[in-house]
C-alpha cells in the first residue's frame, strides 16, 4: 500500500493539477494520504449512501480522518451528507448525477401510438441483494394472475441469477418474468416499457430510475436511502412506497397496472426529471465547485511566496 501511494503521489504530482477530484469511498481515502503535504487541492466525492453502504477495515475507520483533510466532500443527497459529523458536512456539498435529455419518438408506447400486445413491468440493475429484484418478486407474484397481460423483466447480470431464477420458478411465475441478462441499448428496453420499478434496499442517486422518467416512464420505488425520494415526485410522476414494504410496493404497483390513465400522465411529467437534473445545471455546480477550490488554493498559495525575493547568479 505504501508503494501503491508513492506510484499514485509521483503521477499525480507530475500532471501539476490544479484541483485533483476523486470518486467512491475507499478510493477517496487512498488519493488522500497520498497527496497529505503535497499542496494539491483534493475534493472527494461519496458515490452510495454510507448510511448503508459500510466500509470494510481499514477504510471505514480512516474515511473521516481522509475527509477532514480533504478541501471539499460532495455527496449526492442530502441525507447520505448528513452521515458524517459536523466538521466533515461544513465543507460538504451535495451535487446529483446529471439526467441527458432523451427524445421520446412518435410511435412509443408512452404517446400511446403503439398499441403492442402485452405490457411490461421493467427494472434494471445488478443482480445483487442490494437491488432488492427478491423484494420485487415477491410483490409481483400476487399480481401475476390477476394482471396475466403483464410481464415482468428483470435486465441485468451479477452473483443472484441462479438465486433469482430459483425464486421465479418456486413462484410459478416462469411465464410471466423474465431475466433477459445485460443489453447495449438500456434506453431503447425502457422505450418499449409500460411501467418502471426501482426495489432497491439503498441507493445513492440511481441513475437508472432518472433514465427511466426521462423516457417518459411513469415508476414506482421504494423510499429506500437515498436518492428516490429526491428524484420522484410523489404522485405526480411516480409513487413511493415505504422502504422494503413489499405490500406497500404490490398495491403502488397495481394501482398503475391497472390504469392506462394514470400511467400516461405520470408519463408525461416523468419527463420533467432532465430539466430539474439537467447537465448543464448539474455541471455548473461542479465548475463552481472547481474555480472556488482552485482560486483559494491560487491565494494560499501566493500567501505563502516570500516577500523579498532575493535572485543569485553566478558570473562564470
Amino acid at each position: 500500500m505504501l508503494k501503491r501511494l508513492q506510484v499514485l503521489r509521483a503521477g499525480i504530482k507530475q500532471t501539476n493539477p490544479d484541483v485533483v477530484i476523486s470518486f467512491n469511498d475507499a478510493i477517496n481515502v487512498i488519493v488522500v494520504f497520498a497527496l497529505a503535504g503535497a499542496k494539491i487541492p483534493v475534493i472527494v466525492s461519496e458515490r452510495n449512501d454510507p448510511h448503508a453502504h459500510h466500509l470494510k477495515r481499514p477504510w471505514g475507520i480512516l474515511r473521516p480522518l481522509a475527509y477532514r483533510m480533504a478541501v471539499r466532500v460532495t455527496c449526492q443527497t442530502e441525507p447520505a451528507l448528513a452521515f458524517f459529523p459536523a466538521a466533515i458536512r461544513r465543507r460538504g456539498m451535495v451535487i446529483p448525477n446529471p439526467v441527458p435529455k432523451i427524445s421520446i419518438p412518435s410511435e412509443s408506447k408512452f404517446n400511446g401510438n403503439m398499441p403492442l400486445p402485452g405490457k411490461t413491468l421493467l427494472a434494471m440493475g445488478r443482480l445483487s441483494p442490494q437491488k432488492g429484484f427478491d423484494l420485487l418478486l415477491q410483490a409481483f407474484a400476487p399480481l401475476a394472475s390477476r394482471h396475466p397481460d403483464w410481464t415482468l423483466e428483470i435486465w441485468g447480470e451479477g452473483a443472484e441469477r441462479k438465486s433469482l431464477e430459483h425464486q421465479v420458478s418456486g413462484l410459478g411465475l416462469a411465464n410471466q418474468v423474465r431475466l433477459p441478462g445485460l443489453t447495449k441499448e438500456p434506453r431503447e428496453i425502457m422505450r418499449k416499457a409500460d411501467l418502471f420499478v426501482l426495489p432497491s434496499r439503498y441507493e445513492g442517486f440511481p441513475n437508472v430510475l432518472c433514465e427511466a422518467m426521462a423516457c417518459g416512464l411513469p415508476v414506482v420505488s421504494f423510499d429506500c436511502p437515498s436518492g428516490p425520494a429526491e428524484i420522484i415526485r410523489q404522485g405526480i410522476d411516480g409513487l413511493l412506497v415505504p422502504a422494503a414494504n413489499t405490500q406497500a410496493l404490490a398495491n403502488a404497483l397495481e394501482r398503475l397496472m391497472s390504469s392506462d390513465v394514470e400511467r400516461r400522465k405520470f408519463g408525461a411529467m416523468a419527463v420533467e426529471v432532465g430539466d430539474r437534473f439537467g447537465l448543464d445545471r448539474v455541471m455548473a455546480l461542479w465548475t463552481d465547485l472547481v474555480l472556488e477550490v482552485a482560486s483559494r488554493q491560487a491565494r494560499m498559495v501566493k500567501r505563502l511566496e516570500p516577500k523579498n525575493k532575493t535572485t543569485f547568479s553566478v558570473d562564470g
